[in-house]
């Protein structure tokens, strides 16, 4: 069936040429999910874990939701000024006859790498786990921190 809309345009109502293709783009989309479901390949990959940055004068902070994951699990180290985050997630198995109707926990392998905004002091690095939220305290460097630089008059 084909259904043509028409607009109000410069010379009274126009027919929208571009409703039809876009309707027909929708309709392909649907049929071809049925036959090819999006799972895995062609899905859009989300970032994982989510993270936040911030920074004060003496430090960076990440925080990284990691719910369910144990800290035995995880594994952090810092390499060129960037801050690497792998670990595994594992999501056990609900038995051998289940039938899902909806499946958007993924378990496996994830590595994370962040690019951090200054030098670090690589030994005095902290990480904490609570509640799901892996916390790490990245001091800065003392060449990274800001230097107050006294005026004399001359």
């Amino acid at each position: 069936m084909a259904l043509i809309r028409w607009t109000p345009g410069f010379m009274g109502w126009e027919r929208d040429p571009f409703a039809e293709l876009e309707r027909m783009r929708r309709e392909m989309d649907r049929l071809m999910g049925a036959f090819f479901p999006t799972r895995g390949i062609g899905r859009a990959a989300g970032v994982f874990p989510a993270v936040n940055i911030s920074e004060d004068t003496n430090n960076i902070y990440v925080r990284a939701e990691l719910p369910g994951i144990k800290a035995d699990d995880i594994e952090i180290s810092i390499e060129d000024n960037s801050l690497i985050i792998k670990g595994e997630r594992k999501i056990p198995e609900e038995g051998e006859n289940v039938t899902y109707h909806r499946r958007e926990r993924e378990g496996g392998i994830f590595r994370r790498i962040i690019s951090l905004p200054a030098k670090i002091d690589v030994d005095k690095v902290t990480a904490t786990s609570k509640n799901g939220v892996l916390e790490i305290v990245l001091p800065k460097a003392a060449e990274s921190k800001p230097k107050q630089i006294e005026v004399k008059t001359a």
